[in-house]
């Protein structure tokens, strides 16, 4: 395959070159003449990315071949569907949707758990060249009636109920819910029951989708152009309304296609796991699309990382179905380490197989790597990218060449992308100072070509700031060899008496504390400094420390590692931090809460209870 610095080299020296040969991994109904004109990937090519994800393997005879294996802890069920099993149930639900009225075009909102029929719907849609829209599970009712508003979906598809580890949620009631808050009216509901709870339906409106699929005849794949949307995925802004981030048909499935034997080193019939859910753009990417267009097994995993049924879950499913790469956040390793310290639950499975983690989602601290790579004995790769860009940005691309691992570091940018660190004026800094991390123009195939309805936000929210650049919202440097170290969000860098500091470098410092779990470093207000960093703290299971004692050696750990301008002097312990669903701690909302000010309950959040926790933690602070 050539090494690492050949293929960067080509792919931003000449990148007609190197997308044009990666564009041949796919099936095109209309090869493209061109491969970028007018601001877009492949302008005058027609595919059918269901067609490359499941029909192709079918008649290329591996229709035999496990796709997807479903592995539900919550239910007890486990399934294996075959591409040739995948293919008949997605070209039957296209053929649903189609009697529903649903054409090329056309918006269709899934809200699901993780299901099979999840990854089925998905792929329906993409089979009639029409535009899904995930909204995660169980969010709140006015946030799916925003959305709703927002996609003008045709069909809406959903569920009777997710199933936690601790209770069932009934989508039913907040989709009915959301439907009376939208101003948009979808033609109709089809509704998965699941047999843990049954859904009362709405005669002319909601469809039973086992029924309507039994009846449905088979849908051939649409062609559609490579520049056609294939789905909308919803991510939060700044101003609290969501971005509609846009995906197309072509540049997407090239670049996802190309992603799986080189960054990830995963080849076709291997077992893959994104250990992820579909609402959220890793499942859309390397749970549903990336496995399926290169022809690998991929892993749909209804539980958690611990308590479904104890820490040992991940190992049992890696055990059980032979996974050979995993991919999930470092949240889920944080809590498996948390309640497993020693790991004693990982050497009860046989791992032999398991030949790369891959973690992503939000820093990776040195401590939670060294670890996961102390406990498995193989490559822990830590990798960056986000919802805007669809695959990873700056990776260890194994299927290249192994880089060497620096702890703290995503390793260096994906061929494709032309990353720079800019100061305020645009200026390119020198390694090892810290500035924005911005992508040269043109972002390579599988990025986001605009907002979904408001191409006047993409400008303002990604290119207006450093123009020919897209502004990444995070911060960072390189170093000398050209590593990539993302310290957190631009906002996450705090004003101490004149000094920026980054408040992601001082995680890294707690972090490493034998007796912390994991932590949070915020920003808070302070008159005299205009910030002050203030640690929130969740302890390992075992540790029994005097809170002033720890803060005592915590202050003294980041004294002695970042220096006494760092001004750490408070830290808090906390049974558990605030998340969104997907892992991300909810760091500004923290600041509001620190800083007296009003804060509303983000509607993506795991649980709500920690935020008023945090506050009572905070009273003698």
């Amino acid at each position: 395959m050539g090494g690492y610095d050949e293929a960067y080299r080509h792919s931003i020296e000449h990148p007609d070159e190197f997308w044009a040969e990666a564009a041949r991994g796919i099936d095109w109904d209309v090869a493209p003449a061109t491969v970028y004109g007018d601001g877009r990937w492949f302008p005058d090519g027609r595919l059918n990315t269901c067609h490359n994800a499941l029909d192709r393997h079918v008649a290329a005879g591996r229709g035999e071949q496990a796709a997807l294996i479903y592995d539900s802890p919550v239910t007890g069920v486990v399934r294996t569907f075959t591409y040739a099993e995948l293919l008949d149930q997605v070209a039957r639900a296209a053929g649903m949707l189609r009697d529903l009225g649903v054409r090329a075009g056309d918006t269709v909102v899934i809200y699901m758990p993780m299901v099979p029929e999840a990854v089925v719907a998905m792929l329906a849609c993409a089979r009639l060249g029409a535009v899904h829209s995930v909204v995660f599970g169980g969010f709140a009712a006015r946030e799916l009636a925003v959305r709703i508003d927002h996609a003008r979906p045709k069909v809406v598809v959903s569920a009777s109920c997710g199933i936690e580890p601790a209770r069932l949620v009934e989508y039913k009631p907040l989709l009915d819910a959301a439907l009376e808050q939208a101003g948009h009216r979808p033609d109709r509901c089809v509704i998965l029951q699941r047999p843990q709870c049954q859904a009362r339906l709405t005669e002319g409106r909601d469809v039973d989708w086992a029924r309507a699929v039994q009846d449905a005849e088979p849908a051939a794949c649409v062609s559609v152009a490579a520049t056609d949307p294939l789905y909308i995925l919803y991510t939060s802004g700044t101003t609290g309304s969501p971005k509609g981030v846009v995906r197309d048909n072509g540049g997407h499935a090239v670049a996802l296609h190309w992603s799986m034997p080189h960054v990830y080193g995963a080849a076709p019939g291997e077992v893959y796991w994104a250990a992820s859910d579909v609402g959220w753009v890793v499942g859309h990417s390397y749970i549903v699309y990336a496995p399926l267009l290169a022809g690998c097994t991929t892993v749909l995993y209804e539980g958690k990382p611990v308590g479904t049924p104890d820490p040992g879950a991940f190992w049992r499913v890696v055990s059980t179905h032979g996974v050979r790469t995993l991919f999930t956040a470092p949240t889920a390793f944080r809590a498996i380490k948390k309640e497993d310290p020693s790991g004693s639950f990982a050497k009860k499975w046989d791992l032999s197989g398991l030949r790369h983690l891959f973690l992503a989602g939000e820093r990776l601290d040195p401590d939670t790597y060294h670890w996961a790579s102390d406990l498995l004995g193989i490559p822990v790769i830590d990798h960056w990218w986000q919802t805007e860009t669809g695959w990873p940005i700056a990776a260890n691309c194994v299927g290249l060449e192994s880089l060497p691992i620096k702890p703290g570091s995503p390793t260096r940018p994906v061929p494709g992308w032309d990353v720079h660190i800019l100061d305020a004026d645009g200026g390119d800094c020198p390694p090892g100072t810290d500035g924005a991390v911005t992508v040269k123009l043109p972002l390579p195939p599988g990025a986001l070509p605009t907002l979904y309805r408001d191409d006047d936000r993409f400008r303002r929210s990604y290119l207006e700031r450093y123009p020919g650049h897209y502004l990444t919202g995070d911060g960072g440097h390189l170093d000398a060899d050209g590593y990539l170290y993302v310290m957190g969000r631009i906002d996450d860098v705090i004003n101490v008496a004149g000094h920026r500091l980054s408040t992601g470098a001082m995680e890294e410092v707690i972090a490493a504390h034998p007796d912390v779990a994991e932590c949070a470093v915020i920003g808070v207000a302070d008159q005299l400094k205009g910030q002050l960093p203030m640690g929130f703290v969740v302890l390992k299971a075992g540790a029994d420390r005097d809170p002033g004692e720890l803060e005592r050696e915590l202050t003294a750990l980041v004294r002695e590692r970042i220096g006494p301008v760092a001004a750490f002097r408070r830290a808090v312990v906390v049974a558990r931090l605030p998340k969104t669903r997907s892992g991300k701690i909810l760091r500004a909302t923290m600041r509001d809460i620190a800083d007296g000010r009003p804060y509303a309950t983000p509607s993506t959040i795991e649980d709500p209870a920690t935020l008023p926790e945090i506050a009572e933690a905070m009273g003698g602070k």
